[in-house]
C-alpha cells in the first residue's frame, strides 16, 4: 500500500501587541492508520460532515499586501504526448453546446501563387454562393481593367490579375499595363458593414519598405476592390522550384530580409499575423524588383501598439485563432493577443520549413488539428527542430521563443545572427537592401549586444513533465490540515477526523490514482457531503445533493476515471451548472458567463475536463490562463491587473487556471504558486509560518 502521509496546521494566536505570538494549540501528529468507526459510510456513497467549531477570534490583519510569487522545484517527471480524439461534452443544468480545443475563428490567409502548404482554409469565401467578380472593373480615379485570370484565394479575398483597357505602359505604379485586383465581398467576413479591415491598415502602412503598394480602392456592385502591383512568384513557389529543398545560404538571406520587413511594419504599429512563405513574394519576373521580397495580405494584421503609443494589454481567449496552423506561434493557438514576437516565431518555422522541406506536426488532421500540432509545437525543442539546419537558425529561433508579450525585438541581432551566411552580393539570390541598412545602423558587434543581455530562461525543452501546482493564499493565521497519498480506502477516516476537529474539505487532487485532500477551518461550510464514484462527476448523486441544499465545492478526477466530489452547505452560491468535456471548454464557459455564472471548480479525469460555475459566486469577473506548460507570464499579467487564482486543473497535456477578480477585496492580497515534483510537504509549513495557506492544488502538465 502507498504510504500515508499527513499534517496540520494550528492557528497561532497573536496579542494585542502585534508581534508578541501567543501561544496555540500544539501541531496534531500525523494521521495514523485505525479502524473505520460505526459512522463510516462506503467509499462510493455520500458521507455527512458534522457542524465545525467556531473560529477563534484575530486581531485585524496586518497591512495589506498586494503582490504575487510563483516558485518552481524541478524535478519533473515525463509525461505522455495527447492521443488523437474526439472531443465530446455533457453539460449537467443547462444546454450543451459543441466544443472544440482552440476553436478556430476567422482564419487562415491561403496559398497564393499556384502553390499550396498542405494547410486547410478556414473561414474563406464560398464560391459556389458568392456573387461572381465583375468582368470590369474601375474605381475611384482608377483606369479601367479587365479582369483576367486567377492568381489565388485568401481567407476573406480573391487575386486576379487585371489588365488595362487602354494605356499603360509602366510595370509597376498607377500607370502599370497589368495590377493585382483584389476582391473582397461585401458579406466577407472582413467586411463588417463597410470596407475591409484590410483597408485601415493600408492606409496606415502604404509606402512602407517591404509591403506592396495600393493605388486605387472601392466599392463595384457586391465587391471591395484594391487595385495594387503586380508581384512575382512566392517563396512557396520558389521552395517548390528547387525541389522543396532551399540552401541555407538562400533562406539566410530570406531571414535577414524578412526580419526587416517585419521591423519596418512593426514601427507603424501594426503586427502581420500571418507571416508564412505563401505570403512573401518577389517582385516581377525580369524587373529590377526581381529579387525583392515583398510581405502580402494584411487581412490578419492587428495593432500591437495604441494610438497613445502604449502597448496593448494582454489577453487570452482559447476559442479564438487567427492564422495559419502550420506556421502560427503558439501564442496564437492558444488565443492570446497578438504582439511582435508572434511574427518571429511565425518567421522561424517559415525559415525552418524552408530549408528542411518539412515541420515535425505536419500530417494531424481533424477537428483536434490545432491543439495537436500546437502540442507538438511545445514539445518539440529548438535542439530537435533545428538538427538539419545551421547554428544560427536555432539561435534565432530560441530568442524569439522566448519573448515576452510586450518585449522589444532587438531586430539588429536577430539580422547578426545570418551574417556568416550570407554570401556574396553577386551570389544572391534575395536582395537585402533593409537588411543592409540596418547594418549600417547597428554601429557595433554582435559581442556588445550580447554582453548587455542577461540569459533567458527556456520555456521549451522537449521534454514535457508533470507536476504538483498548489498555491497559496495569504489568510488570517487559521487551522489547515493537509493528507496525500490517500487509497480510496482511507479517504473518510480522515475524512471524519478532520471534520471532528471543526475542519472541512477546501481543496481535492488526484496524482498516480491517489488523493490528496486539504482541509481547513476557514471554509465557512456547516455541512458537507462528499462522494468517491467509479465515472467522473456521478451526475445523480450530484442532482441528489442540490435537492438537499448542498452545492459543489471541491471535486478531483483520476486518471482512471474515477472522481471524488465534496459538495457543502453554508456557501453563497444560489444556482450551479457543470459541464464534462474532452476539451477545456471554454466556449461553454464563456456563454455561462453571460448568464451570470462563475468558475468555481475544476478538475480532470485523464484528459477530460470537468468545471463548475456557480451564480453568487463573490466574483465581478474572470479570466483564464491556459496553456501545454504553466503560463507564467500570464499568471503574472494577471496579478498585475488585480487578479487572483481562485481555481486550477492541469491534464498531462494542458494546464488551466482560472483568475477571478473579486466584488469585495481582501485585506492581504498576496497569492503564491509553486511547483514540485512531488507533494510540496516540505513546503507547505514554510508557506503557513507566512499565514500564506493551500488555496487550490492539482497535478498536471507544467514543463515542456
Amino acid at each position: 500500500m502507498p504510504e500515508l502521509r499527513s499534517n496540520t496546521r494550528q492557528a497561532r494566536l497573536r496579542s494585542k501587541k502585534l508581534d508578541d505570538l501567543q501561544p496555540g494549540e500544539p501541531l496534531a501528529k500525523p494521521v495514523s492508520p485505525a479502524l473505520p468507526s460505526a459512522r463510516k459510510r462506503a467509499p462510493t456513497r455520500a458521507a455527512r460532515g458534522r457542524k465545525g467549531a467556531a473560529g477563534r477570534g484575530v486581531p485585524p490583519a496586518p497591512k495589506p499586501r498586494r503582490k504575487g510569487v510563483d516558485i518552481v522545484v524541478l524535478e519533473a517527471d515525463p509525461a505522455c504526448e495527447t492521443p488523437l480524439k474526439a472531443f465530446k461534452g455533457l453539460e449537467v443544468a443547462a444546454a450543451a453546446p459543441k466544443n472544440l480545443p482552440l476553436k478556430q475563428v476567422a482564419e487562415v490567409g491561403v496559398p497564393k501563387m499556384n502553390g499550396e502548404s498542405g494547410e486547410k482554409i478556414v473561414g474563406a469565401e464560398d464560391e459556389s454562393t458568392a456573387t461572381p467578380v465583375p468582368e470590369r472593373v474601375q474605381v475611384g480615379n482608377s483606369p479601367e481593367y479587365i479582369t483576367d485570370r486567377k492568381l489565388g484565394k485568401g481567407g476573406f479575398g480573391q487575386v486576379y490579375v487585371g489588365r488595362r483597357v487602354s494605356g499603360g505602359a509602366a510595370r509597376t505604379g498607377p500607370d502599370a499595363y497589368e495590377v493585382a485586383l483584389k476582391f473582397e465581398h461585401r458579406n466577407s467576413k472582413g467586411c463588417n458593414y463597410g470596407p475591409p479591415y484590410e483597408w485601415q491598415v493600408y492606409n496606415t502602412l502604404n509606402g512602407c519598405y517591404g509591403i506592396p503598394s495600393v493605388h486605387y480602392k472601392g466599392r463595384q456592385g457586391e465587391y471591395y476592390i484594391l487595385v495594387m502591383d503586380m508581384l512575382g512568384p512566392s517563396l512557396w513557389d520558389v521552395w517548390n522550384s528547387m525541389g522543396q529543398a532551399m540552401t541555407p545560404n538562400m533562406a539566410a538571406c530570406i531571414a535577414v530580409e524578412s526580419i526587416s520587413i517585419l521591423e519596418k511594419l512593426h514601427s507603424k504599429g501594426f503586427v502581420h499575423g500571418d507571416v508564412k512563405p505563401e505570403n512573401f513574394l518577389l517582385g516581377q519576373p525580369g524587373s529590377p524588383e526581381d529579387k525583392k521580397l515583398y510581405l502580402i495580405d494584411l487581412g490578419l494584421a492587428s495593432k500591437w501598439r495604441e494610438n497613445n503609443g502604449h502597448h496593448v494589454d494582454y489577453d487570452q481567449r482559447p476559442d479564438i485563432f487567427r492564422g495559419t496552423i502550420r506556421y502560427a506561434s503558439v501564442h496564437a493557438h492558444l488565443g492570446r493577443t497578438g504582439s511582435r514576437r508572434d511574427d518571429l516565431e511565425s518567421l522561424a518555422y517559415t525559415l525552418i520549413f524552408l530549408i528542411r522541406g518539412r515541420l515535425p506536426w505536419q500530417g494531424y488532421q481533424g477537428d483536434t488539428k490545432s491543439f495537436l500540432v500546437c502540442n507538438k509545437k511545445m514539445a518539440t525543442s529548438p535542439e530537435m527542430l533545428c538538427c538539419y539546419c545551421p547554428a544560427p537558425f536555432k539561435q534565432f529561433l530560441e530568442i524569439v521563443t522566448n519573448m515576452k508579450f510586450d518585449e522589444e525585438p532587438n531586430y539588429a541581432k536577430l539580422i547578426s545572427l545570418f551574417d556568416g551566411l550570407i554570401e556574396a552580393p553577386a551570389s544572391r539570390q534575395i536582395r537585402i537592401d533593409g537588411a543592409l541598412k540596418v547594418g549600417q545602423k547597428r554601429g557595433r558587434l554582435v559581442a556588445d549586444l550580447e554582453e548587455d543581455e542577461q540569459p533567458k530562461k527556456k520555456v521549451r525543452l522537449g521534454s514535457p513533465a508533470a507536476q504538483w501546482i498548489s498555491v497559496y493564499n495569504a489568510r488570517r493565521p487559521m487551522k489547515q490540515r493537509y493528507h496525500y497519498n490517500v487509497a480510496d480506502s482511507r479517504l473518510s477516516q480522515h475524512i471524519e477526523k478532520g471534520n471532528d476537529d471543526g475542519l472541512y474539505i477546501s481543496s481535492v487532487a488526484s496524482s498516480a490514482n491517489l488523493w490528496a485532500l486539504i482541509m481547513d477551518a476557514g471554509t465557512g461550510f456547516c455541512s458537507q457531503v462528499y462522494e468517491l464514484s467509479p465515472v467522473f462527476l456521478h451526475k445523480d448523486w450530484i442532482m441528489e445533493q442540490w435537492e438537499k441544499s448542498y452545492y459543489i465545492t471541491a471535486i478531483a478526477g483520476s486518471s482512471n476515471g474515477s472522481s471524488l466530489v465534496v459538495m457543502s452547505k453554508g456557501t453563497p452560491y444560489t444556482q450551479q451548472s457543470y459541464k464534462v468535456s474532452e476539451s477545456f471548454p471554454y466556449k461553454w464557459i464563456n456563454k455561462k458567463w453571460k448568464e451570470g455564472f462563475h468558475v468555481t471548480s475544476m478538475a480532470t479525469a485523464g484528459n477530460r475536463w470537468g468545471v463548475v460555475m456557480s451564480r453568487n459566486s463573490g466574483f465581478s469577473t474572470q479570466v483564464v490562463e491556459l496553456d501545454f506548460l504553466y503560463p507564467s507570464e500570464g499568471i503574472h499579467r494577471r496579478w498585475e491587473s488585480g487578479y487572483r487564482i481562485t481555481s486550477t486543473a492541469a491534464t498531462n497535456d494542458q494546464a488551466a487556471f482560472i483568475l477571478s477578480m473579486p466584488k469585495r477585496k481582501p485585506m492581504d492580497e498576496t497569492q503564491e504558486t509553486l511547483r514540485t515534483s512531488a507533494f510540496p510537504s516540505s513546503h507547505v509549513k514554510e508557506k503557513w509560518a507566512k499565514n500564506l495557506y493551500i488555496a487550490s492544488i492539482c497535478f498536471g502538465r507544467t514543463v515542456c
